[in-house]
């Protein structure tokens, strides 16, 4: 045997079958698809259609509840605010805000405002004036000798 001898197997590759062409083809007409009407159309799906049984989206109970009035508040933890403080970012002279805490590159936008969180350890003494403390995180400020002013409705949680 030589290379040029190399041939498939007989029967081992067919022509595609071209849908569509004609009755003598055997796949005219409809090609293939037996109907008439939205099923024999392309780039149709009927999504979630189980043949008129109640689809499983609407069997299953609806769950929770997007508050319309939401408070979005960024978290940041005490420890990235020491990070910012000892890389000379945030001033510890001056009250700590949600303004300050963008300009250090802390939190990347205002949004709603800011809630402090206890992950990590605070050494710098800093006054807070944010939306939003969490208890271990007054605590640990407190231990530092700074001291939590909140602004707005949103209580300590």
């Amino acid at each position: 045997m030589k290379l040029n001898e190399i041939r498939d197997n007989e029967g081992s590759t067919k022509n595609r079958m071209r849908v569509g062409r004609g009755i003598g083809s055997g796949k005219g007409k409809t090609g293939g698809r037996g109907v008439k009407g939205q099923k024999a159309r392309t780039g149709v799906a009927i999504k979630g259609f189980e043949g008129g049984q109640m689809p499983l989206h609407r069997r299953l109970p609806k769950r929770g509840f997007n508050k319309p009035n939401a408070i979005d508040l960024n978290e940041v933890n005490v420890g990235r605010i020491q990070q910012a403080v000892e890389a000379g970012k945030l001033d510890q002279a001056a009250p700590v805000t949600v303004e300050s805490l963008v300009a250090a590159g802390v939190v990347s936008k205002a949004r709603d405002g800011v809630k402090i969180l206890g992950v990590g350890e605070l050494k710098a003494k800093l006054s807070f004036q944010v939306h939003g403390a969490s208890k271990s995180a007054v605590e640990a400020i407190e231990k530092a000798g700074g001291s939590v002013t909140l602004l707005g409705a949103v209580a300590q949680a």
